[in-house]
């Protein structure tokens, strides 16, 4: 009985390669996976830098106002994600005083043409506060709490609360429109739809509800910021510490 040793070695030998197990199939799947991976995180990294190369070429030059650039201002770049909606909405009511004191000084000047004896006065008060309204708001309490918010230091908060309670009052006596003042609000309105003078009265309107929406937005807004400065712990004795060490400086810069 004889048997060939050989004789059943070609029923037990196999290809490896003819059918690869799991095991090797998981090891592909699993390096796959892994240069995607890294390849995703390679774009990212691109993306970010690329972003930050952006911004600074962007802070790098004054873009605000857009006529005549003289200072940077980018919302969406200097603000915190959590604070932005708040700061576009104190620079839209800006923008809504800007406008006011533009429709304001006409309505004083259509005054003026109705024959009112004080139309002169409330003509040039009203030309003076275009210019420096426009221009002491934006300096003196919005770019304060823009940059409040930006660097989160209390010396800008309180700048704001100062120069904005100022400015809340400043629009209550504007919104009751004393003749000669500069005002086309509520008082003048009612002498010009009384005398019948309707081109007059009708800019008189628009100017109070412009005062009063400018007015109480940033009431609104006062104590909205009046809440988060105090649950960010800020006090008088940190603003004069900062002002100690930074100076005027801080104002006029964004690191």
């Amino acid at each position: 009985m004889n048997q060939n040793p050989f004789a059943s070695t070609h029923s037990l030998d196999t290809n490896p390669f003819d059918d690869p197990t799991p095991t090797h199939q998981s090891a592909d799947s699993h390096r796959l996976d892994q240069l995607r991976q890294r390849e995703l995180d390679l774009e990212r990294r691109e993306q970010e830098l690329a972003a930050k190369a952006d911004n600074l070429r962007k802070n790098g030059r004054s873009n605000w106002p857009p006529f005549f650039p003289l200072i940077f201002h980018s919302i969406k770049d200097e603000i915190p994600e959590g604070s932005q909606a708040l700061i576009t909405r104190l620079y839209q009511l800006w923008l809504v005083l800007a406008a006011t004191l533009i429709l304001n000084m006409v309505a004083c000047i259509m005054i003026l043409i109705a024959g009112s004896r004080d139309g002169g006065r409330d003509t040039g008060a009203s030309i003076g506060y275009l210019f420096i309204i426009s221009a002491t708001s934006f300096l003196l309490w919005y770019r304060p709490i823009y940059n409040g918010y930006m660097k989160e230091q209390a010396l800008y908060y309180y700048f704001y609360f100062f120069f904005g309670g100022f400015h809340l009052l400043f629009s209550v006596y504007m919104i009751i429109g004393v003749p000669s003042t500069g005002s086309a609000g509520l008082i003048q309105m009612i002498q010009m739809y009384a005398q019948h003078h309707w081109l007059a009265a009708v800019f008189c309107t628009v100017a109070t509800v412009g005062w009063t929406v400018q007015g109480v937005g940033n009431a609104f807004y006062y104590r909205q910021i009046y809440a988060h400065h105090n649950a960010a712990g800020h006090t008088m004795e940190k603003a004069k510490t900062e002002l100690a060490s930074h100076g005027a400086k801080a104002y006029f810069t964004r690191g």
